[in-house]
Order: C-alpha cells, then structure tokens, then sequence
C-alpha cells in the first residue's frame, strides 16, 4: 500500500514537472523579450561604462548620464555554469514550486481579497549578458500606484502599500514568484540580485567585477 502511494505521487511529479517544463518553454521567449525587439537591451552582451551627462534625466541610481560599449563581453560559461548549476536551479525550483503551492494560494486571495486586481505584476530587469527580462514579484502596492517610479523614488511610498503587502514585503514573501523565474532559467538560486533596466551607474560597477556575465539570483552566495 504504501510503495503504491508512493509510486502514484511519484508519477504525479513527473506528470507536473513535464507540464511546468512545457509551459516554462512557451513561456520563455516572450519573458526575455524575443516577441518585442524594441524593448530589448542595445547593450546586450557589450561591455559599457557610465559616462555621467547632466543634461539627461535622472535614472533609477538617482543619477544622470548613460552606458557606452566599449567593447563585447568575453565571458565563456563553463560545464559547471551550463549544465551542473543549471541542473541543481532546475531540481530546487521545482521542489520550491511544489512545496510552497500552497503559500502561493493563501497568497494570491488575500492579495485579491485586500485589493482587487493582478496578483503578479512584472519588472523589467538586467539578467545575464545584460539580457532584459521580467521578474516576477507578489503584488504588494494598490493598483492605484504610479507606474512611471521605482518605489524609493515615490513620495510617501508607504501610503501605496496594502496591508497584505506589508506583510509580504516584510516577510520577503513578494519575492516567491522569481522561483518560476529560476524555473524557466532566467534567474538562479544563488547570484548578484538583479538590476532594474535602467540602474545605468550599478551596471557599468557590476561589469568591473564580472557581476553581468552570470545569471541574477534569488539569493545572495555569503
């Protein structure tokens, strides 16, 4: 009886993983962009540096200027970042996804319930390679929230917070989706956190130590 249970929640597993697996292949394309070429990064793969211009409007670092190429990026990935890193992001996403299904669930109604709308919403930020994709994150502001500003830049953010979001932020619980992310392989369990797209000055600082050239992960290696 109890080789029978395991045999069928065995069976259930492979069943899910398969579906997520195709989904994750559907999905992939449009997440970093393929489907939109204009939103896609012109610094991609190139090597930059910040080159400050007053004249220009204040970016998501509170500065001015913008990136300039000054060469393409010479990073080769080896066996360990391809294939056994990979595998071990694949492994514990999946596990994550499964196991905290129902925290996504507890979750997602409360959201609905404190204020009706989107559940997940979206960020463009700076993957590997400079790559643009979205990150995905638990809805923690009202809906009537400015869309055009970085949460630290609104005025008195605070009053833009739910009280489901409160807790989530607080608890790092918005940050759950970015599993999926990790999923589909834009992101990895460990790594630099990433970027918003337009953080010009902490992507030029990051090219300097090779921070760019790997993949943006959900945790920090200490």
């Amino acid at each position: 009886m109890v080789l029978k249970i395991i045999g069928i929640i065995i069976i259930a597993l492979c069943v899910i993983f398969l579906v997520m697996g195709l989904v994750a292949i559907i999905v992939k394309p449009s997440s970093v962009y393929k489907n939109k070429p204009e939103e896609k990064n012109p610094m991609e793969g190139k090597r930059v540096r910040f080159v400050e211009d007053e004249s220009e409007k204040e970016n998501a670092d509170g500065v001015r200027g913008h990136l300039e190429a000054i060469g393409d990026s010479t990073h080769k990935a080896g066996i360990y970042e391809t294939f056994f890193k990979r595998l071990f992001d694949i492994i514990l996403s999946f596990g994550g996804l499964v196991v905290l299904s129902p925290v996504f669930l507890f979750l997602t109604l409360w959201i609905v319930i404190d204020d009706p709308g989107p559940v997940i919403f979206t960020q463009k930020r700076i993957g590997r390679n400079k790559q643009y994709f979205k990150l995905h994150k638990f809805r923690s502001m009202k809906m009537c929230t400015p869309h055009d500003k970085p949460t630290h830049m609104l005025e008195n953010p605070e009053q833009y917070i739910t009280r489901s979001g409160k807790f989530i932020r607080s608890h790092s619980l918005d940050e759950l989706p970015q599993i999926w992310d990790i999923f589909i392989g834009n992101m990895s369990v460990i790594g630099p956190r990433p970027g918003l797209w337009n953080q010009d000055l902490l992507t030029a600082e990051r090219d300097k130590y090779g921070a760019n050239n790997v993949k943006p992960g959900l945790m920090m290696e200490a």
